[in-house]
């Protein structure tokens, strides 16, 4: 079988298994991609102190903020690429992987100076400990420096993905990941370059899986390949990529900034806290894995499906999709909580570090399956252009209800346990919204009536203004 007919499998078969099939690759991508600083994390807990561990947790959510929004305008190239691929049609499939790509340049240029101009102000904005400060603004702006290839990588990936190939992103991620393991046992361990060690072996296997995302893309198929040459903004495509993605986008920042704020709660508690809460967060991130994973599977099922307006297939998917998201996260959640102790001592031997973190994993991990409709049902509407529902909804229930209660609960209660409960409760509104949105399906029957006037009767594309 040729690998394109091999790629337009997923709008055949058994939906379940097309799923999986898509679904485990992504995941252990995903997971190789947390590695890069989950390695950092355990290096530097164990080989260079709490302090360090402290100083490099404390760089999360605004990495995450920073990257989120131009992350999530990429989602609007692979979107628009999927509806295409789905549609068989091969120009549109050119001209969105050229656009998608030359935007991803665009992108990285702008994050990387974002990064080290506003990495100092912004940690201080946000309480990092003075004894941390110096540490996580090194790290952030070395971790800044490779936002090119890190962009390149996301939209590569990403395209590879929108026609069907979740295999080779993944094995350019454990290669990347790899990489970034001896580095940092060459520049930690053996050099001792500490926290500046950590980062530049980041921005190494950042450096690593671009490189391999661009050669895999320059040997694609002649009608389907990437042409340095040929990279080009087509205007009327960027317009449906940004409709697409600004929202998402937007979405990436309204979140991070709820979790920047609630970062700041987390560093006015101390560097002890900071740790547990870091080393808490990496334990706990396999669950976000799935839920990413889950995420991107069914907005790029569903976008291909949709270019082949095989609409029943998608209503059936969603619920397959969200039934195993949730199964699989409760299990998972069930040896967090059962084995907190014990995993949390992999990131430090302090005993009050693995004490309040296993506590803080105790109040919010048994809850964790809440939030899977929200991912399920968000990549979905996505995944047929429709994102500003999402959005909307997402930043609402996620993000505003966060703020709230960090202004109100958390500044009367002044406890850990106040800021962990956040977590759980918005995730509960959210799927709720999530689920009353989705069941009345206006939103689906809208997208279904814009692309019945396509051409011919066509979807592939219709990301329309």
């Amino acid at each position: 079988m040729s690998r394109t007919n091999e790629m337009q499998k997923i709008t055949e078969g058994v939906i379940w298994k097309q799923l999986l099939i898509f679904f485990f690759p992504i995941l252990l991508g995903t997971f190789f991609q947390q590695m890069y600083n989950t390695v950092d994390t355990i290096i530097v807990g164990r080989y260079v102190g709490t302090q360090a561990l402290a100083a490099v947790g404390a760089t999360g959510a605004l990495i995450s903020l920073l990257n989120g929004f131009f992350v999530g305008l990429g989602t609007g190239a692979t979107v628009l690429l999927s509806q295409f691929y789905g549609g068989g049609d091969r120009e549109g499939v050119r001209k969105s992987l050229h656009t998608g790509m030359g935007l991803s340049l665009i992108l990285g240029a702008v994050i990387m100076l974002l990064g080290v101009i506003a990495a100092r102000p912004i940690l201080t904005a946000t309480k990092t400990p003075e004894n941390c400060l110096a540490g996580s603004t090194l790290y952030t702006k070395i971790y800044f420096s490779g936002a090119i290839a890190s962009m390149v990588y996301n939209m590569g990936s990403g395209i590879l993905r929108a026609m069907g190939d979740s295999r080779r992103p993944t094995l350019f991620l454990v290669a990347a990941c790899i990489a970034n393991i001896l580095m940092d046992i060459l520049l930690v361990v053996v050099f001792k370059m500490g926290i500046a060690g950590a980062a530049i072996a980041t921005v190494v296997s950042q450096v690593v899986s671009a490189v391999l995302v661009v050669g895999t893309l320059m040997r694609l198929p002649k009608d389907v390949r990437l042409e340095i040459q040929a990279l080009k903004m087509e205007p009327e495509l960027l317009k449906r990529i940004l409709y697409v993605g600004v929202p998402a986008g937007f979405q990436f920042v309204t979140f991070d900034l709820a979790n920047l704020l609630i970062q700041s709660g987390i560093n006015s508690f101390g560097d002890v806290t900071v740790a547990a809460w870091t080393a808490y967060s990496k334990t706990d991130a396999m669950t976000w894995m799935i839920s990413g994973a889950f995420g991107v599977s069914i907005t790029t099922f569903v976008g291909q499906n949709f270019g082949a307006q095989k609409y029943a297939r998608i209503r059936h998917s969603v619920w397959v999709c969200l039934g195993m998201a949730v199964g699989l996260v409760g299990c998972l959640s069930v040896l967090e909580v059962c084995f907190r102790s014990f995993i949390i001592g992999i990131y430090t031997v302090d005993p009050e570090v693995i004490r309040l973190g296993a506590y803080v994993m105790l109040l919010v991990v048994p809850f964790n399956f809440l939030f899977m409709p929200v991912e399920v049902f968000a990549g979905t509407m996505r995944g047929t252009g429709y994102s500003v529902m999402p959005t909307i909804i997402t930043c609402t229930c996620v993000c505003v209800f966060r703020v709230v209660w960090i202004f109100t609960v958390v500044r009367v209660f002044h406890r850990v346990e106040m800021l962990a409960l956040c977590y759980p409760i918005s995730w509960g509104l959210a799927s709720l919204v999530f689920y009353i949105a989705y069941l009345r399906g206006t939103w689906l029957r809208k997208r279904i009536e814009i692309c019945g006037m396509m051409p011919e009767g066509k979807a592939s594309g219709c990301v329309n203004m």
